[in-house]
């Protein structure tokens, strides 16, 4: 079953204030704040302000300034959390879609993680 956007996700709750989030980085159109459960040093989730579900529903229906804004606060997060390749030893970046991704909140985010080696992108299959 497709997910539909639910106003009441707890992203959608952190970007009208009520729901309180460590804020890394923020502009007009998404937001950067870190994991509540991190899995490595860095682990920072980043969502657009936008009811997006997924990467594919942001990248087929989201304005060109929307997709901008969101990249380069993607960019701006990896060279402020010390990731970037100018200045680190890189990073991971993770998008869940739907039931075969496991995707848990049904808005669109990113998750910026490193600082550490994470070893192969997939395990085991079962």
């Amino acid at each position: 079953m497709p997910f539909t956007y639910d106003d009441s996700n707890i992203f959608a709750r952190i970007l009208r204030g009520e729901i309180p989030c460590d804020r890394v980085a923020e502009n007009d159109h998404a937001l950067a704040f870190r994991d509540i459960a991190p899995k490595v040093p860095v682990h920072v989730l980043v969502i657009p302000k936008g009811n997006y579900v997924s990467f594919d529903d942001f990248a087929a229906n989201a304005g060109e300034g929307e997709i901008a804004g969101f990249m380069r606060l993607c960019a701006e997060v990896c060279a402020a959390e010390g990731v970037g390749l100018e200045q680190g030893q890189g990073f991971r970046v993770i998008s869940n879609a739907g039931a075969h991704g496991v995707q848990e909140v049904p808005h669109f985010h990113l998750h910026i993680m490193g600082g550490a080696v994470m070893g192969p992108m997939i395990g085991a299959r079962g």
